[in-house]
């Protein structure tokens, strides 16, 4: 038993990974007794999380981080299995490197391990939940229900112009979604603007203009 306990926590790879893993298992334990089952996202939702290079010119280029997400099928299944699957796989891989490579004498520098680590998982991710995303689909799941977004405003995390997109924050609730977007007049909007979504079109971009209140109306 000792040496199980000195294998989960020792080095602080193995412990790092462990208290994550073990925190995915008291939200399923959680989730059980309070009756709401695996079928759940708890209120997780993501929105098009990007990491748009702030120089791109075009608005045909889907998103790097979306094409990340779509790789380990997010959205296909619910959030938190996928973020509890990972976990895990990384958890066995970090416990089985620190036997085969004695990561227990590279005393802090273990925690580089999961660098790798995570790379391996994040491959591994797309082929484990293939066969999860058919039995949710056999089960009728179809995603988070869309979110309407026109209409909505929010705050510019990039300066936008012509037809460069920009990130923009929106709130819907106590959820913030990232969202890709561009001018709608193609005039210049600031960084920190406030902004309104006007439309939306192809590849999870929105267009957006200026919102005008009583407090910024010249």
């Amino acid at each position: 038993m000792a040496e199980l306990l000195n294998l989960l926590f020792y080095p602080l790879s193995n412990g790092i990974m462990t208290v994550l893993t073990g925190m995915s298992l008291l939200y399923w334990v959680f989730m059980f007794f309070s009756g709401d089952g695996i079928d759940t996202d708890a209120d997780f939702h993501m929105g098009d999380v990007t990491d748009v290079d702030a120089s791109a010119e075009t608005d045909g280029d889907v998103s790097f981080g979306s094409k990340i997400l779509e790789f380990i099928n997010v959205g296909k299944m619910p959030l938190m299995v996928i973020v509890t699957l990972f976990k895990f796989i990384g958890w066995i891989l970090t416990l089985l490197s620190s036997i085969f490579l004695g990561l227990a004498n590279w005393g802090l520098k273990s925690v580089l391990i999961l660098i790798p680590v995570f790379l391996i998982t994040f491959i591994i991710m797309h082929y484990a939940t293939k066969p999860l995303v058919k039995m949710y689909k056999n089960l009728g799941y179809n995603g988070e229900e869309p979110i309407d977004f026109l209409g909505r405003t929010g705050t510019l995390k990039s300066t936008i112009e012509n037809g460069r997109i920009g990130i923009l924050e929106v709130a819907v609730q106590k959820d913030v979604f990232r969202l890709n977007v561009k001018s709608r007049s193609g005039n210049r909007i600031e960084y920190g603007s406030e902004v309104m979504i006007m439309k939306a079109l192809e590849n999870n971009i929105y267009e957006v203009q200026p919102n005008i209140t009583l407090h910024n109306i010249n």
